[in-house]
């Protein structure tokens, strides 16, 4: 098909190609809810050990405690995304007055790590909450981790925390913006094709060249005005 002959077809049948979007788009008005804000938190670490009494801090004793201290951050770091460290701090927290259940935790807590750092964030819509459970998580951490570093023989390994966590609102996710301009984006396509399968099912004559489409002879034409 032609584009004039689309455009025309499009300007026929404007009122089609309107109507799928018009409805996505009331629909989406009446159903409309505001997001829940979403809030995240995070705090970063440092490991560090001391050095092994009597001993100077040489070259070498320095390169052990540094390759010492990754290990550690590594082991801290997949302990944190286990289930035991969330329900470490679900009970932490229970003695604290709050009742938030391990998956909740972990659901929302990430963790990572580059050398002998650990970053720690957590997500969530509750800020009260979400300021108490990053407390728990510090209190877990840097309290209670010679469980998950057996080589340490009982000890806390030595976290020095190197902020401190605030909470802040996160923006808007892109996704929850365009969904609706999709939406009726889409509908609008769906509207054009309803209006291009109507025009090809309608069996009215309306201008000559579809006359000579068919192969009928014109023996005259009446001008519009």
């Amino acid at each position: 098909m032609e584009i004039r002959r689309f455009w025309q077809v499009l300007k026929r049948r404007w009122l089609l190609v309107l109507i799928p979007a018009i409805v996505v788009l009331a629909l989406g008005l009446l159903t409309y809810q505001q997001p829940t804000p979403v809030y995240s938190t995070g705090v970063r670490f440092i490991a560090g050990q001391e050095p092994t009494p009597g001993t100077s801090l040489e070259d070498e004793e320095r390169y052990y405690n540094w390759l010492t201290s990754e290990y550690i951050v590594n082991g801290l770091t997949d302990w944190v995304r286990g289930g035991e460290f969330a329900t470490a701090v679900s009970q932490y927290l229970a003695g604290q007055g709050y009742n938030i259940p391990a998956a909740a935790i972990q659901g929302g807590l990430v963790a990572d790590n580059a050398r002998s750092m650990l970053t720690i964030s957590l997500t969530g819509d509750n800020t009260p909450q979400l300021a108490a459970t990053m407390n728990g998580v510090i209190a877990v951490l840097t309290k209670q981790n010679a469980a998950a570093l057996p080589q340490l023989g009982g000890e806390n390994a030595l976290l020095t925390q190197l902020d401190e966590p605030a909470v802040i609102q996160q923006p808007a996710g892109i996704r929850g913006r365009l969904d609706l301009p999709l939406r009726i984006l889409l509908a609008l396509l769906a509207g054009i094709g309803l209006a291009l399968l109507v025009e090809y099912l309608d069996p009215t004559i309306r201008d000559r060249q579809e006359l000579q489409e068919i192969g009928l002879e014109i023996l005259g034409e009446i001008p519009k005005n």
